[in-house]
């Protein structure tokens, strides 16, 4: 659960990240007529500073992901050696519910 709940979190500041890129592109759109002008140029910089602030994040997402990964994988690989018949029937079991999924889906 503490996984999902992390995953939960890093996709709500994902999308608020990106929320605010877009409101930062908007305004940037709306004064795109006075390029000179001051309110452009702090609209552009505001952008910039976004932009890069989305990309951390999701660079951190990233980590995450990929540790959840990482030990989702370990996680497994103890079990099958742990319980080798427990793993060769899940994998049974998958392997017959994707059989009769396939069978479904081409009549």
């Amino acid at each position: 659960m503490e996984i999902l709940e992390n995953a939960g979190q890093a996709g709500n500041k994902i999308m608020g990240s990106l929320k605010s890129i877009i409101s930062d592109a908007e305004k940037v759109l709306e004064n795109s007529t006075q390029h000179g002008s001051e309110s452009y140029q702090n609209a552009k910089r505001k952008l910039e500073s976004t932009i890069t602030d989305a990309k951390f994040v999701l660079r951190e997402l990233e980590e995450v992901v990929v540790n959840k990964a990482k030990d989702a994988a370990v996680c497994t690989a103890e079990f099958a050696k742990e319980h080798p018949w427990k793993a060769v029937g899940a994998v049974a079991a998958v392997g017959v519910l994707l059989g009769i999924l396939i069978a479904r889906s081409k009549k």
